[in-house]
Parts: structure tokens; sequence; C-alpha cells
């Protein structure tokens, strides 16, 4: 189905959603034989959660069991969880940049991709006049805001800090940013608001002098953070508080869509939880049954819970679409490897972690309500990626969109508020850290162009774990590894059928040689590895 007949399916459902309290109305331009109808006259808000890297099974209602996850709990109870959702990329920075982009990453930088989590100087990663999700609710008189980790960068060139941070985020389309502007685990500690350091003092500018400045600091259970290497700025850095950082962004939010509540509003959501260090404020620690990494999680979710009970009590919840889902599978680092030591396991039983092309890198949860328009307690197979959001949200505000702009977006505004038939995405690019195992999913199959998963690959008790030494570790059984290690006679590639084997347990390579050529071909249709640099 082209994108024009995706676009129209997916505004005729929206319109039939809203028929009972408001018309549909004929607008000029057609999508087959059929006009697009207006979309309804009471536009939706949207509020989109996104952790830091929550993994499949880090959720009650994905079958955590060690942690509480109630408020998320809820939400699926109330609407739809899907089971075959996928992040843009398995690493931070492209997956985010691919969610607000509806871009595949390795498309970013001129065709170079983006690979890893950015730096510390990054520039901005997205192009201003590349089409984002908060451009797609600003186009349609939106009010836009952003709490969270930002990390894709600031400026033009190396990020100079002691000036303001533009081009960013009020750039993209948000009306309003504060958080965390690379990763609660880099450095500069501190926080910004719009596109100014919080307590940034002109006469105590950020310089590269020692001694640099004092951050906070927590115990080796914590998981690492990396040591500060910018002086000055010393009132700015000591508001900076990791244990605090969760409800600041709730206060931040909640205070936002009261004051934003009479106008419809698009608020992006991306916690620093659970990413390292593991620093959950003082009412949660020990709360959870598998250490800090569980405690982290359940801030979370009382987290979700809080904007909730805003969205109630400001009577907004019924005209409200909520989303929660990661920006990429959990990672087997410090906190994961404790929260599986307490019998906690972070991916559920699906193959590898963050970093990694395997499920575990890159299927994550991703839940949805809407009253009155996304069935409760609903499940989905639909596959869809974090990609999708953007054709998904133009649809939900009744834009065509072009071609160029949706990128690799794909309208799944059906399987939100629907039951569709046939699948809505047929194929999907999977994105690692290592160019060389960039793969492509095409219905039940999956081809990896390389042996193992083109992440992390160190042994369990290193912050770096993952690879064959953490799936034996963990007791997830695959046919190319043995003792943690790949086999001598292991083939020079992978092929999994996901419909009957979805934890990735038998390489169907040599089984299936008609299969591989067809995956192959079709992976070389969607990307060229020798038309992108090298792994930045």
């Amino acid at each position: 189905m082209d994108f024009k007949k995706r676009l129209g399916v997916g505004l005729l459902l929206f319109a039939a959603a809203f028929s009972g309290n408001a018309s549909a109305q004929a607008v000029p331009g057609a999508v087959g034989d059929a006009e697009v109808p207006a979309r309804a006259q009471k536009q939706p808000n949207v509020v989109f959660i996104l952790a830091d890297d929550l993994g499949y099974g880090d959720l009650g209602c994905y079958g955590a069991t060690k942690v509480k996850t109630p408020n998320i709990d809820q939400l699926a109870s109330e609407g739809r969880r899907f089971t075959d959702a996928h992040s843009a990329s398995a690493v931070c920075s492209p997956s985010r940049y691919g969610l607000l982009t509806g871009e595949y990453p390795f498309r970013g930088d001129n065709g170079k991709g983006y690979w890893g989590p950015c730096d510390h100087f990054q520039p901005l990663m997205i192009a201003t006049d590349k089409l984002t999700l908060a451009q797609v609710f600003k186009n349609k008189g939106y009010a836009t805001a952003a709490f969270g980790k930002w990390h894709l960068g600031f400026g033009e060139g190396k990020t100079d800090w002691n000036q303001p941070l533009r081009p960013g985020p009020l750039e993209l389309g948000f009306d309003y940013y504060f958080g965390v502007p690379k990763v609660n685990s880099g450095f500069p500690f501190v926080y910004v608001e719009n596109d100014r350091i919080v307590g940034y003092d002109p006469n105590d500018p950020i310089t590269f002098d020692k001694p640099y400045s004092e951050t906070t600091t927590y115990p080796p259970e914590a998981g690492p953070k990396t040591d500060n290497r910018v002086g000055g700025a010393k009132k700015a850095h000591a508001i900076y508080d990791d244990e605090k950082t969760g409800p600041l962004l709730v206060d931040k939010a909640v205070s936002w869509i009261s004051e934003n509540k009479m106008k419809p509003f698009f608020v992006y959501f991306p916690t620093t939880n659970i990413h390292h260090p593991f620093t959950p404020s003082a009412a949660f620690k020990g709360s959870s049954e598998c250490g800090l990494y569980g405690d982290f999680i359940q801030e979370f979710d009382w987290m979700v819970g809080e904007l909730v009970k805003c969205l109630e009590e400001n009577d907004l919840v019924d005209n409200t679409l909520i989303i929660v889902t990661s920006d990429n599978g959990g990672m087997f680092n410090r906190g994961g490897q404790d929260a599986f030591a307490d019998g906690h396991r972070q991916n559920g039983e699906l193959l590898g972690f963050k970093f990694g092309v395997w499920e575990g890198g890159q299927r994550v949860p991703f839940v949805a309500k809407w009253p009155g328009k996304i069935p409760p307690n609903s499940v989905s197979d639909q596959l869809i990626s974090g990609v999708d959001m953007l054709a998904t949200f133009a649809a939900l505000t009744g834009q065509a969109v072009a071609s160029k702009q949706l990128a690799d977006s794909i309208n799944v505004l059906p399987a939100l508020v629907g039951d569709p038939e046939h699948p809505l995405r047929n194929e999907l690019v999977l994105i690692p850290r290592q160019p060389s195992h960039v793969s492509i999913r095409k219905g039940k199959w999956i081809y990896i162009p390389q042996q193992a998963a083109g992440g992390f690959k160190g042994k369990p008790g290193t912050h770096g774990a993952g690879g064959p030494a953490a799936v034996s570790f963990v007791g997830n059984q695959n046919s190319d590894i043995e003792n943690g290690k790949i086999k001598k006679d292991a083939p020079p590639a992978q092929l999994y059928d996901l419909s009957t084997d979805v934890n990735q347990t038998k390489n169907l390579y040599n089984e299936y040689p008609e299969v591989v050529q067809e995956m192959k071909a079709l992976l070389a249709r969607h990307y060229r590895p020798a038309r992108n640099g090298k792994k930045k």
C-alpha cells in the first residue's frame, strides 16, 4: 500500500473514532477514490513518554515479577500493548534521531549515519529544515514541549556551553524545553531550560580548567558516571542532582500541562530513567526486589502515574493519547547484572541487549491509551517502529506530508485505534551500534548479515557486557553460540523465523538459502554501506 493510501486509511479511522462527538467534513484532495475526511474539531492531546534503556521484560504487563509497575500496567489494561514494537536504533542518540525525524539514523549526518551516543560537544544532529514530531503538531496549532534527556546535540560546530544553545529543541518545533542536555552519565552535569543552562552565571563560565567542578557521586552499585571534564559554572553544577531529576521533570511537565491545557498540546517526555547511574529518589530506594535497577524502574512508573494524574485533575485524560515506550532494549551493565542475580530478566527471554541487533537490543515495550478510541485491554502484534511516529502523528492531526519529509515513516494509526487485517509495515531496517550489522526484517524473517549482534561484547562483570558472552551467562540458547563464544562452524550470517522462534534460538541460514538471498537483496535496496562513513 503506497503512502497516500496508508494516510487515507489512518484519516478515515481517525474520523470514525470521533464520529460520536464531531462531524467529519470532506476536505479537498483525494486518496484513491475517496476524499480525505477532515480531522475532528476537538484535537487530541498527545503525551509521548520515552524511557531510557527500558527493556522488553522490565514492566509487569510484559511479564516482570521483581518490579512493580502498576501505573503502566493500568495504561495497558485500559489501552493497548504492542508485542512487536521496535526502537529506531539499539542506541540512544540514533534512536532519538529516528523517532523525532521518521528517518533511519543511518541516513543522518549527510549519509555518514549516526551510530553511537553523541559526544559532549556534538552539534545539533537534526537539520532545522527537517520535519520533526514537534513541528508536525506545531503546524496544527499545538503547544509543544519536551522534558528530559535531549542527547541530540546543540548548536553548530563544537557546542559552546557558554552561549545560547541554539539551534536546539526550540528550532525543531518545541515551544519549551527543560531537561538534561546530554545523558545523566555524561558531562556537563547541568540542567538546560530552553537554550540556557539553569543557574548559569556569565561571571563564572564553563571552562576546561582544573579543578573540574564538583557534581553528585554515587556508590559503585549505581553504575558508572563519567568524570566531569569541565570547570566553572559552580552554581549550575550545584543545582544538578541525579536523585532529584525524576521528580523535577515531573514537576516541570505537570506545571506546563496545567498552564497550556486550554489548547491542544504535545508533550515529549524522554526520561533519564533507567539509564545508569541508577539514582532513584529516596522514596524509591529499596522499593523493588532487584536492587537500584528495579528501584529506578519503579520511580519511572511513578512518574508516568503523576503525568496521568495531572491529566485527570485537569479533565484532559479522555482526549489525550498517552504512549509509553523505550529508546532501546536493556543494557547488561552493573545494574542489569545485579538485577539478573536477583531473578530479573530485563529483556525477558529475548536474545541480546542494548547496542546489538538481536531482539533484546531493539524490541521494546510500547503501551498506548486513548479512551474511547483504543480498545481497552487489547494486544497488537503489528510490526511498528519508532520511525513510524512521524507519519502516525501526521495522520492523527489530519496532515498530508510530502514523502521526502516522511522519510522512512509509516502511518500505524490503524494499529492503535483499530485491528487491521493485514500488516501495515512489511519491512523494517534494524540498526545496531556497528554499521556492519544493519539488518532487515520482512514479515516473520529477520536477516543479520554477520555473526553475533554488532553491539557490546564484554564479559559479565564489565560495564560493556554483551554479545555471546552475556547470552551464555544469562542462559539463552542460540545455535551459533557455545560457552560464550561463536562456534567455529557457525554460518557467516543469521536468519531467524520470529513467528516460531522469537527468542532466536535457531539460526536457519543454512536451511533456507533462497530466503537468505531474498533478504540479502532486500537489505541492499535499503542500506548501502559503501555510501556511509565509518562508524562514528
